[in-house]
């Protein structure tokens, strides 16, 4: 899913995850009342899609994501980035290979 793309349901993507309302919206700093109006229909402006998008769609935690990280990233893309397009390859398919792991046990 790429930044600021439209979100599906959101409510497709709470229950997916087996989350209430309550549980799902409060880890992005909204409110169930909001949240709810949002599965609804209402329109999400886009840091609330985008914190929907990061939190439960890509599974970031983001108590654990400093300002360095995206100071270091940056650096990397612009000092080596072959090194940079190396290493996200190799994540990518690390979360790959996790992700088949998972399915195959499910």
């Amino acid at each position: 899913m790429k930044l600021f793309e439209k979100i599906p349901n959101p409510r497709e993507i709470r229950r997916k995850l087996g989350l209430n309302q309550q549980e799902f919206w409060s880890r992005i700093g909204v409110t169930q009342s909001g949240g709810s109006r949002y599965e609804s229909g209402r329109n999400m402006p886009k840091p609330v899609r985008e914190l929907l998008r990061l939190v439960h769609v890509e599974q970031v935690d983001l108590s654990q994501v400093r300002r360095e990280d995206f100071e270091i990233v940056e650096y990397l893309k612009e000092t080596h980035p072959d090194l940079y397009k190396s290493l996200r390859k190799a994540v990518r398919a690390k979360l790959e290979n996790q992700q088949e792991g998972s399915e195959a046990v499910a």
